[in-house]
């Protein structure tokens, strides 16, 4: 099944201010009072903007930083990874690919038996598909990743 993701001037309307600060301006909300950073339901986290899907549950950890936390994206080509001097130390932002929206930033201290990789996300980035939804909302080719341990979809 093929999708076409793309920034939607839509759902760039209907964000909330703290979505819109976070997405569209690449400002960061807070840590341990946002939506996901403690959420342990199984399903996958799209871009609040174009829908993309990005990481999924079974690749979410608890970094103890207080934003979602993944080892991995659910299809590297839904990711961008930009070089970000803006705090004046250099980092690595992550955008989603189709719908340019700031996700957060990726280092190199995650797990390393998953790769060493900490996609440390906003919440307000992202949206939360269940897993029971998946089907419903157009997302079912994604069930497989949350039956897989290494959860990276496979083609």
């Amino acid at each position: 099944m093929s999708h076409e993701y793309r920034k939607n001037p839509e759902a760039v309307s209907r964000l909330s201010p703290e979505q819109y600060r976070v997405t569209q301006e690449a400002e960061t909300e807070a840590p341990f009072d946002n939506a996901y950073w403690d959420n342990k339901e199984p399903g996958i986290y799209v871009d609040v903007v174009s829908g993309e899907p990005l990481f999924a549950s079974v690749n979410k950890y608890d970094s103890g930083t207080g934003w979602p936390t993944f080892t991995r994206p659910i299809e590297r080509k839904n990711v961008v990874e930009i070089p970000d001097e803006s705090l004046g130390v250099v980092r690595t932002e992550v955008r989603s690919a189709h719908g340019d929206s700031h996700l957060g930033h990726v280092f190199d201290d995650g797990p390393v038996e998953t790769g060493g990789l900490r996609y440390c996300m906003n919440s307000a980035a992202l949206r939360f598909v269940r897993r029971d939804d998946l089907e419903r909302e157009g997302y079912g080719e994604y069930r497989t990743i949350l039956e897989h341990p290494d959860g990276e979809k496979k083609r």
